[in-house]
């Protein structure tokens, strides 16, 4: 209860209290996200860093197996081949297979070779330590040499461990070294037949000094073990109280698809991964504790911890510093006013006691009111004055179009063309008693497309060889309310700028049409003149722009009347609505007027 008091007692207690909250928790979850991010992209790179390294060694291991491995080819010698299928043979015949075996260390440089040796089915042998001899018992009796006459094709490499002396083919022991054997079957060349066996013995050294010289970590190892998890080969400063991981925890990433795990039997937990040697059919084992690999990620979670300790108390102090120099009240002011002076003048403060401050709050609220009042009135004024400006727009259309009408008539009657006289006479009363409505600016789609008929009638009876017209309206759109003269200016703009200048008989279309059940669609086409792509782009700018373009003569008197109705629309319907315009050049133009449905009947 006294803690709620406290927090209670000031705003100031309050702010800091929400402030703490609102500071921790995201301080906290940064850390915990980015920790938990870091440490696992660390530990994976570690961790394919350290198998990284396993791969290369087993490929080194496998590289000098298959360097040593060209001494098989000896056996393909053909007095080899002799030797070994023949039970006769002369000092020069063994002379020449040494000489042999002596020529291939010197051209591959065979440092780690220590014997060479070859024997036939009955024991009888050669080899470079031992020269000729003949064993006492039957070869076959050696298990790696019988497996290799029931699979001749096969090359094996059989580590200390079981190339022991008992089962050394020429019985010549090596007292400094551990030996691995090479052992392959040599076939006679016509009937492939198995006449005898090779065998190169290797100095361990080749595979323990990649145990003893790599390490992993400070104290991680590798070791080598064959198929079914033994180990074969360790390092040589290993002690013996470090236990190895059994073949059964081992055989299930040796013969699976997992390549790495992670140890926890006996003790910290240790990471294990294996590389496999593809030539020899043992595997590179990776043994390191798991703290080792994670040092860094520990590491970076320390910095994390910290980072986020310092941010907050500097984000503490900042508050204090701030609270104590500022007012809450006179914050939301502030804002109050920055929203009114970005344009936003709901933005009310809400004030609340009596002081200096609150007199402010509604000061601010009287001086908002008043602004809006202000700017109402003016958009309202400005309205008033772009009506006034687009109806004397407007009216100045007129004129020009009826003293070429006018003139017209004077050259039917003393033409004697009576009946045409009348025509023009009717379609010209249509046209202004629909233009005048009563001084109404609103009339509906049906009388506007009489209105623009009547233009229509009088234009092809002046320019029947170039002008042909069809209107097509949905009915349903005849009811619909419309400004008046939206049409006019845009099917004069056809025909002046269009068909005119096109000097052959051309046609313009009036469509009406329903979009989406919400918009009406009116279109003007005419297969024209069109417009060049500069046109076009300075056209649809004239319709973008607030102010008319300049009228400099006729090229821009187009502009100028699509300009006045794209004005006016937006207007009256909003900005979402008006007139665009698509033209290609020598192939007419489209003029697309969109105006909402707004009701039928006025």
């Amino acid at each position: 209860m006294r803690l709620i008091q406290w927090i209670s007692s000031s705003l100031q207690t309050k702010l800091l209290t929400m402030f703490i909250i609102l500071t921790c928790i995201p301080l906290i979850s940064v850390g915990l996200i980015s920790y938990q991010k870091s440490f696992k992209t660390v530990f994976n790179n570690s961790k394919a860093a350290a198998m990284l390294s396993a791969d290369q060694l087993a490929r080194d291991l496998d590289t000098q197996f298959i360097d040593t491995r060209k001494l098989l080819e000896i056996s393909k010698n053909t007095q080899v081949l002799r030797f070994l299928f023949s039970q006769e043979d002369t000092y020069e015949d063994t002379k020449q297979i040494l000489r042999t075996m002596d020529s291939y260390r010197q051209t591959y440089q065979y440092d780690s070779v220590l014997n060479i040796t070859m024997v036939n089915l009955y024991g009888r042998g050669i080899s470079e330590r031992k020269g000729l001899f003949q064993l006492e018992k039957n070869p076959l009796r050696n298990l790696h040499l019988t497996y290799l006459t029931k699979n001749p094709d096969e090359v094996l490499i059989v580590p200390p461990s079981e190339a022991s002396t008992l089962d050394r083919i020429d019985g010549f022991q090596y007292s400094n070294s551990n030996v691995i054997s090479i052992m392959a079957a040599v076939k006679q060349q016509i009937t492939h037949e198995v006449i005898g066996f090779i065998v190169i013995d290797v100095d361990d050294k080749v595979v323990t000094q990649f145990c003893d010289n790599v390490t992993i970590g400070q104290s991680g190892f590798y070791f080598v073990v064959d198929s079914s998890g033994t180990p074969i080969f360790k390092p040589s400063t290993l002690k013996a109280t470090v236990k190895l991981p059994p073949p059964s925890d081992l055989s299930h990433i040796l013969n699976g698809t997992d390549t790495n795990y992670i140890d926890s039997s006996e003790g910290k937990p240790k990471f294990v991964y294996v590389a496999p040697s593809l030539m020899t059919g043992w595997s590179i084992v990776g043994y390191v504790p798991l703290q080792e690999i994670v040092e860094e990620a520990n590491s970076i979670r320390q910095l994390i911890i910290i980072t986020v300790v310092l941010s907050f108390v500097f984000a503490v102090s900042l508050h204090f510093f701030i609270s104590n120099r500022l007012i809450h009240p006179l914050h939301l002011l502030k804002s109050k006013m920055q929203l009114a002076a970005s344009g936003y003048l709901e933005a009310k403060v809400v004030p609340k006691g009596n002081d200096e401050v609150a007199l402010l709050g509604k000061s601010f609220n009287i001086m908002l009111s008043k602004i809006r009042k202000l700017l109402e009135q003016s958009i309202k004024e400005q309205e008033e004055i772009k009506k006034a400006e687009l109806r004397a727009l407007q009216a100045q259309i007129n004129p020009h179009f009826l003293y070429n009408t006018l003139d017209s008539i004077v050259w039917m009657a003393e033409a004697g063309k009576n009946s045409q006289v009348i025509q023009l006479v009717q379609s010209l009363s249509k046209l202004f008693r629909i233009s005048l409505s009563k001084g109404r600016d609103w009339i509906i789609i049906n009388k506007e497309i009489e209105h623009v008929h009547s233009y229509l009638v009088i234009q092809q009876m002046r320019y029947r060889d170039i002008l042909d017209y069809e209107i097509e309206i949905d009915a349903r759109l005849n009811p619909y309310p419309i400004l008046k003269m939206i049409l006019q200016p845009i099917v004069e703009n056809a025909l002046y700028h269009g068909l005119k200048n096109k000097r052959r008989k051309g046609m313009i279309r009036i469509i009406g049409l329903i979009e989406n059940e919400e918009d009406i669609v009116l279109l003007v086409e005419d297969d024209g003149i069109g417009m060049s792509p500069e046109k076009l782009e300075q056209m649809r700018e004239y319709l973008t722009n607030d102010q008319p373009p300049e009228q400099t003569g006729n090229e821009v008197s187009g502009g100028f009347g699509l300009h006045n109705v794209q004005q006016r629309i937006k207007l009256y319907y909003g900005n979402k609505y008006g007139v665009s315009i698509d033209s290609i050049q020598n192939e007419g133009t489209k003029v697309t007027i969109r105006i909402p449905m707004t009701g039928g009947n006025m």
